[in-house]
């Protein structure tokens, strides 16, 4: 199984991945953004862009590198990983309903105020020009597919908000611990 937590910079998705972790049994974190990373390292460059996720070769890489970690640790993974395009989400999870991987998908969410403030206030990476960049995106993909109607058509089920504004990170874990265990 895969847990997925998407969402944008400063909905908690990293920190809330590590506690998720602790609490699902046989569980591993596995972070999509070193796929993304190992493509950077490529030399020379592959063709410039602005986020790794446009390269076509990442969302497979992404789902042969998660079937491949589960087919030899079984369990669960945890990916915290913002994926913001409907296109990109519908390759990913179809390519791992191909592999019969189950996936329960949960968007972390916070208003755009606390985002803002959780973001220039971040004391670990700093105030971040690039993750402000992702506000509006993540609010345009939430009004039009990641929340709501459209998010409960995929193949791997209904994607679960959880609004974080007012949670700690311990909080929003429990919660999606309990919904996994729960089914």
């Amino acid at each position: 199984m895969i847990v997925w937590l998407n969402g944008t910079h400063g909905a908690g998705k990293t920190t809330t991945s590590a506690l998720v972790q602790q609490l699902l049994p046989d569980s591993r974190v596995f972070d999509a953004e070193k796929v993304g990373e190992t493509l950077m390292d490529i030399k020379p460059g592959l063709p410039s862009t602005n986020n790794f996720q446009h390269w076509p070769p990442w969302r497979p890489l992404v789902v042969e590198t998660a079937r491949r970690v589960l087919d030899y640790t079984g369990g669960t993974l945890v990916m915290p990983m913002t994926v913001l395009v409907e296109q990109y989400w519908r390759e990913i999870s179809a390519g791992l309903a191909e592999h019969a991987i189950e996936v329960r998908h949960f968007v972390l969410h916070a208003d755009q105020a606390t985002l803002r403030r959780r973001i220039e206030g971040d004391t670990v990476l700093g105030p971040s020009s690039f993750r402000l960049e992702y506000l509006e995106p993540y609010a345009e993909a939430a009004r039009t597919w990641l929340h709501g109607e459209a998010a409960r058509t995929w193949l791997h089920g209904e994607a679960e908000v959880i609004d974080t504004t007012h949670l700690t990170p311990t909080q929003a874990a429990l919660r999606i611990a309990e919904s996994v265990k729960n089914g």
